[in-house]
């Protein structure tokens, strides 16, 4: 981020603008937010085109300026867009490969994702966007890298999200870059979300198979999560949840879009990065608590998913501070 006090967002708004996409961007980087200081993001709202701006639900929106406004952005954002078959103006364009250029981050929520296709932005990049329209996305950008079940994909300076409620999840993890995991865990916290979601979007694509045996399986699940210490074979969760082997994964699939064990070690994952941000436990525990047992296979499983030694997410992420690994 630029060195200056308060990094500027500029969200940008466009007839016939999805009003959801914009208020999760606005909830996190426009709201005030006294607790975390002067230094807190600038957000100004930047009109595409001219012309009057009107939402779903019959809102109307009056912008604080035009695209030049992207000249003062650190973070540039858009809101979803009109529809994945409505081809962005010349203008629009111009500006984000202009601000892509210069190095500016650029943000993309669900359906924004065809606008920086439009815009060449992701040529060669890997990407995402809501799961109803990855089909047609793939089909019109065959040179991006499609990430199918990603809530949110970091490829440099361009970021992109599932849909509509993933960009919660992205807009939060942009404000952990920038401002550490404590401030973002802070406006998970106002906005009741989690700060770091666990598995993609998968999980909500439309099935034709039912998860079976509904309840007899959430109760297994949500067991294993309050016992991740244990050890849970997948032979030990079919026989809890009184089911084959074969039952067991076809079930899981359904409700969570992840194998049994694929759905476990999230868990596992997930846990141990929360037991690293907010506790001063030593790694070794940490990997006990969380069920890998020992601290050199934790290690390799969370180097593997984070891209991070346990010691070096702590080091960046933790809340209280820099405290002993």
């Amino acid at each position: 981020m630029p060195n200056q006090a308060a990094p500027v967002v500029v969200i940008l708004v466009y007839d016939r603008l999805a009003t959801f996409e914009f208020g999760c961007a606005f909830e996190v980087f426009g709201l005030a937010r006294p607790e975390m200081g002067a230094d807190w993001y600038r957000c100004l709202t930047a009109a595409v085109e001219p012309g009057p701006i009107r939402g779903a639900g019959g809102v109307r929106v009056e912008a604080d300026g035009g695209l030049e406004l992207l000249e003062a952005a650190d973070t540039i954002v858009i809101p979803g867009w009109r529809g994945p078959t409505a081809k962005p103006p010349a203008a629009l364009i111009t500006a984000l490969r202009r601000a892509s250029g210069a190095g500016k981050r650029i943000v993309s929520i669900c359906g924004g994702a065809f606008v920086l296709g439009e815009a060449g932005l992701l040529a060669g990049r890997r990407a995402t966007t809501h799961w109803h329209h990855l089909a047609a996305f793939a089909a019109r950008f065959p040179d991006v890298v499609v990430e199918p079940d990603a809530l949110y994909v970091e490829a440099g300076n361009i970021l992109t999200s599932a849909g509509s409620a993933a960009g919660l999840d992205l807009c939060v993890a942009v404000v952990r870059r920038d401002f550490g995991a404590k401030a973002a865990n802070s406006v998970a916290r106002r906005l009741v979300v989690a700060a770091h979601r666990d598995g993609g979007q998968a999980q909500f694509i439309e099935r034709s198979l039912p998860p079976p045996s509904g309840a007899r399986l959430g109760d297994l699940l949500a067991a294993i999560q309050r016992r991740l210490d244990e050890r849970w074979s997948v032979e030990r969760m079919a026989a809890e949840a009184h089911v084959s082997l074969r039952s067991l994964h076809r079930h899981v699939v359904a409700a969570t879009g992840l194998s049994p064990g694929e759905w476990l070690l999230r868990q596992r994952i997930g846990y141990a990065r929360d037991l690293l941000e907010e506790t001063t436990l030593t790694v070794a525990t940490v990997a006990a608590r969380a069920g890998f047992g020992t601290a050199a296979n934790f290690r390799q499983h969370f180097r593997a998913a984070t891209g991070l030694a346990p010691a070096s997410y702590r080091a960046r992420f933790h809340v209280g501070g820099l405290v002993a690994p």
